[in-house]
């Protein structure tokens, strides 16, 4: 961190970020000035962060899982909660597992499963080509990206070979989006939160396929609202997956997990 005096900066930092609402302004203002090279760039950084962007996009990464991931400006912010969603994936993997993390964003579940369990394959994929973009240097060696809707991109050689499916598809009623705060409402794609009518549109739409992708004995895993997790475990059901819901209180993260039978 080459800005100097830093005692004083940070004071002031930590002031405009608590009078244009940052919560944890403190904290914040750190994090600005160790990424700033120089006075200059910490103006600009605190101004863009003033002006309401996302302290990720603000600051090029966000820390997921204990690992910083590159997450470019207009990327769906991995949430903390998610980090609940990966745990559970990691214990359901089996050895060798092939992956494939759909609605990826910035990559950062797949690229975390990784790292918690013995992948043979990682696939991911997103519609959004700055999410692509983006993931493609989370994701690196480690697998292969895709751009596409849903399924629509993965190779066909994929097909009853999946153990884990990572879907942190938009469960967000439409109605509900313009309730969430600016700096997801305006900063992030409205395709990665917008779930259509009662939330669980794109969520109907993999379940419905999954089976087709899932090795026997393989799951989907999906987040969904604490509301909504009754009607989850229908539409899992419905698609011919045995639905279990997982909850972590501290993380306030809700998890459904659909498992394909398997052949005996």
């Amino acid at each position: 961190m080459s800005v100097h005096p830093i005692s004083a900066t940070l004071s002031t930092t930590a002031l405009a970020l608590r009078r244009a609402g940052c919560v944890f302004a403190e904290d914040e203002a750190l994090l600005l000035h160790e990424a700033a090279a120089s006075p200059d760039e910490l103006s600009a950084l605190v101004e863009r962060r003033v002006a309401g962007l996302p302290l990720e996009h603000v600051l090029g990464w966000a820390e997921f899982r204990g690992r910083r991931f590159a997450v470019d400006t207009g990327v769906f912010v991995p949430r903390r909660r998610t980090e609940f969603l990966v745990a559970q994936a990691a214990a359901l993997a089996p050895r060798r597992a092939v992956v494939v993390d759909l609605c990826c964003g910035s990559g950062a579940l797949g690229v975390a499963l990784a790292d918690a369990s013995d992948t043979a394959e990682l696939h991911a994929c997103d519609v959004e080509p700055a999410a692509v973009r983006c993931a493609r240097r989370n994701v690196g060696d480690l697998g292969e990206v895709y751009e596409g809707d849903l399924f629509d991109p993965l190779p066909g050689r994929l097909r009853g070979r999946v153990d884990v499916l990572l879907a942190n598809v938009p469960y967000v009623p439409t109605a509900d989006v313009e309730l969430l705060p600016a700096e997801a409402r305006v900063h992030e794609p409205r395709v990665a939160l917008d779930g259509g009518g009662d939330g669980l549109d794109v969520m109907r739409r993999v379940a419905a396929v999954a089976p087709e992708w899932l090795a026997p004995g393989g799951s989907l895993l999906v987040e969904a609202g604490e509301r909504q997790r009754d009607t989850a475990v229908e539409v899992l059901r419905a698609a011919g997956l045995t639905p279990r819901v997982l909850v972590s209180e501290e993380l306030y993260a809700t998890v459904l997990v659909g498992t394909a039978l398997r052949i005996t």
